[in-house]
């Protein structure tokens, strides 16, 4: 049963070439922040391993996509008034598209929490899609950088800042919106923004603080056992709707809220992360209807667990690194830990899985790399001069790492 269910699950996005040359939107082509590359470095520092560096102008959490020789970006100014996108050449590190896309005349104040270039675009052959909350959307040409379509009208009082990222699903671009007043899913249409299909949230988040009503979790989008499923984690629950009508299909409610990780899949189970106050992990049976949540949560984790960075499925384990710095591992099946460490460090980036080690990257610039095994073994720690607030990206044989300044192109001296 395991196996089948397991064969059934189709991730689906944007067809790309090679998993290897491109990475298409948050979490890469598999959506699950595993790459297949090989022969990437294992350590750098400002005068290692580094291809180029290359300045990025004022601020924003956002990762790489990457698209052939392209790579885009987001940032804005720290006030939130400008959002702009960038393009930049993969094999010299040049800006060749430097675009102010909106101007923002009363931005709320979020940079404590978050930056106003915190969702990372989605890319496909010939259109970026760039997405910045209910600050601005946009469709662009990538051979032009002529703006196809914008959307500026989909209302949402982000509060700590927006931080879903869209992803693609045949001709739609879904997202999220849930904020301290609005709290919805819209998917237009990928060739003229039109709205195909709106779906408020229908939850019960026991308040009427807005604070914890928002999320910043992006979806997925699954097939199981023949039935299309976009999985999407908010505050207080975890809905499954079908992706082309935005019609519910089951939930499993929880007590956390201000979900940011991305669920996970493997083996026939979904890997949910609940978000705030403290990180827990459940892992649920996706083949539910209606509210499911007497009776297809498997295992419910609550030591040690993150409630920013999403975690690792590699094999028959979990491995995380939680906001404060303490990587873990749980036995898949049954949510038992397997072991703890503390590493140090503060994080919000996701780590990702390559060439058979585990990469992570905190706030101050470290980047721990241990081995996926049933015993903690650091194998390096690197820094670079400032910290990460993005989550990587990987091309070919190389790591491209956003940090609050810079983004690097980090590949093996030849």
């Amino acid at each position: 049963m395991r196996g089948a269910v397991a064969a059934s699950v189709v991730f689906l996005l944007a067809a790309v070439t090679t998993a290897g040359e491109n990475w298409p939107n948050f979490h890469g082509p598999t959506n699950n922040n595993i790459s297949d590359a090989r022969d990437l470095p294992l350590t750098w520092s400002e005068t290692e391993n580094v291809v180029w560096k290359t300045p990025i102008h004022d601020s924003g959490w956002s990762s790489p996509v990457i698209w052939g020789n392209q790579i885009w970006l987001t940032t804005a100014t720290d006030d939130g008034k400008q959002s702009f996108a960038l393009c930049i050449d993969r094999q010299t590190g040049q800006i060749v598209r430097d675009l102010k896309l909106f101007d923002n005349a009363e931005p709320e104040d979020t940079r404590k929490f978050n930056s106003f270039a915190s969702p990372t675009p989605a890319i496909e052959e010939g259109r970026v899609y760039i997405h910045f909350g209910s600050y601005g959307t946009a469709c662009l040409d990538t051979a032009t950088a002529k703006v196809v379509w914008t959307r500026r009208d989909l209302p949402c009082q982000h509060y700590r800042g927006p931080g879903s990222s869209p992803i693609l699903f045949e001709n739609l671009m879904i997202v999220h919106y849930d904020g301290f007043d609005y709290q919805y899913v819209v998917a237009l249409d990928k060739a003229t923004g039109h709205t195909v299909w709106k779906t408020d949230r229908k939850v019960d988040y026991g308040t009427d603080n807005g604070d914890t009503m928002k999320a910043f979790s992006t979806p997925l989008v699954i097939t199981v056992a023949g039935r299309q499923e976009l999985i999407s984690t908010t505050s207080k629950a975890v809905l499954a709707y079908d992706p082309r009508t935005g019609e519910e299909i089951w939930r499993v409610r929880f007590d956390n809220f201000s979900a940011a990780a991305r669920p996970i899949l493997g083996d026939g189970l979904l890997y949910i992360n609940t978000g705030f106050p403290k990180g827990e992990l459940m892992a649920v049976r996706p083949d539910g209807v209606g509210d499911v949540t007497a009776s297809h949560i498997v295992w419910h984790a609550r030591k040690s667990l993150p409630s920013m960075p999403s975690s690792l499925l590699i094999g028959d384990a979990i491995y995380s690194i939680d906001d404060t710095g303490v990587a873990s591992c749980l036995d898949a099946k049954t949510g038992t830990p397997i072991w703890t460490e503390r590493i140090g460090g503060a994080y919000s980036a996701s780590p990702i899985y390559a060439d058979g080690r585990i990469y992570c990257f905190a706030y101050d610039g470290k980047s721990p790399v241990f081995a996926p095994e049933q015993k903690f073994r650091l194998l390096a720690e690197n820094r670079l001069a400032d910290g990460f607030r993005a989550s990587p990206a990987i091309a070919g044989k190389a790591l491209y790492l956003r940090t609050e300044k810079n983004l690097y192109r980090i590949e093996k001296a030849n």
